[in-house]
């Protein structure tokens, strides 16, 4: 089972149809729908057929709920989802390429805190976003829990998230921070791979680079890097979220350790499939 612990939110998209017009009405389309990096990526496990768990915490009202039920539907084990406080929101602005920009209040999952050992029960894998590692009391909790993770021989996996995350806590602390974390596996996109010179594996974990239309590179431990191709698309309306189809396609691959290429095949495979259900 993948257990992922991070943000369940409400993402709010807003598909520009023209350029924002500052201080006047600028025309778009809205849609709401559920967010949240470790939440899509235990989504998208489950839609895949592979068992997974949401760790996290969503406000103690009408929408959190409804955020949970929702997740559970779609087959992940929502048991120790906690609610009180607020739940987050994320506005998504999406332009005509489907490149997207997001204006983020996380709300009560950075409050998680009292970690449960029983949360890595019968879990394989852990995948943790670099977000879940920076603001307190969450931080803690993620660290807590990746420690009992490693005490179990759980893979640990990080993604770096944000290049505006990495500017906050600068590269250097950042990479400080997935060292510690000693993930078996780091996934990061081509900007925030810039972001943190990322030109060889991250301590001793397989580092994915991921490039959108372009190949995947990945680099392992004392080995030359290799680039995986993507899958070629006509049209992207919209690429959230496409990140979190891929690690979740990545980490479902039982191989992944001894051989990344066929994970990121089915983790392009999964990126694909979540862009073009919309």
């Amino acid at each position: 089972m993948l257990a992922t612990l991070g943000d369940l939110v409400e993402d709010i998209i807003v598909r520009l149809a023209e350029p924002i017009r500052s201080a006047t009405d600028t025309a778009a389309h809205i849609t709401r729908r559920r967010g949240g990096s470790a939440a899509t990526v235990a989504e998208i496990a489950a839609r895949r057929g592979h068992p997974s768990r949401f760790l996290g915490q969503v406000g103690d009202d009408a929408i959190g709920r409804g955020l949970i039920a929702d997740l559970a539907t779609a087959g992940v084990d929502t048991s120790q989802v906690r609610s009180a406080g607020t739940t987050g929101a994320v506005v998504v602005l999406v332009d005509h390429d489907g490149e997207r920009s997001m204006l983020t209040d996380r709300g009560a999952a950075v409050h998680l805190d009292r970690p449960d050992p029983s949360w890595l029960d019968d879990i394989d894998v852990l995948h943790v976003p670099l977000y879940s590692l920076v603001d307190p009391p969450l931080a803690e909790t993620a660290t807590i829990v990746i420690g009992w993770a490693h005490e179990r021989d759980v893979a640990v996996s990080i993604d770096v998230s944000s290049v505006a995350l990495i500017d906050e806590i600068a590269p250097a602390g950042a990479r400080a921070i997935i060292e510690r974390a000693a993930p078996a596996v780091v996934f990061a996109n081509e900007d925030e791979s810039e972001a943190l010179d990322i030109t060889a594996a991250v301590g001793s974990a397989i580092t994915v680079v991921k490039r959108g239309r372009l190949p995947v590179i990945v680099h392992r431990p004392s080995q030359h890097p290799i680039e995986i191709p993507a899958i070629a698309l006509d049209r992207v309306p919209d690429s959230t979220g496409a990140g979190d189809a891929f690690a979740a396609g990545f980490l479902t691959t039982g191989a992944w350790r001894i051989d990344p290429a066929p994970a990121c095949r089915v983790g392009h495979t999964a990126a694909a499939d979540l862009i073009g259900r919309r």
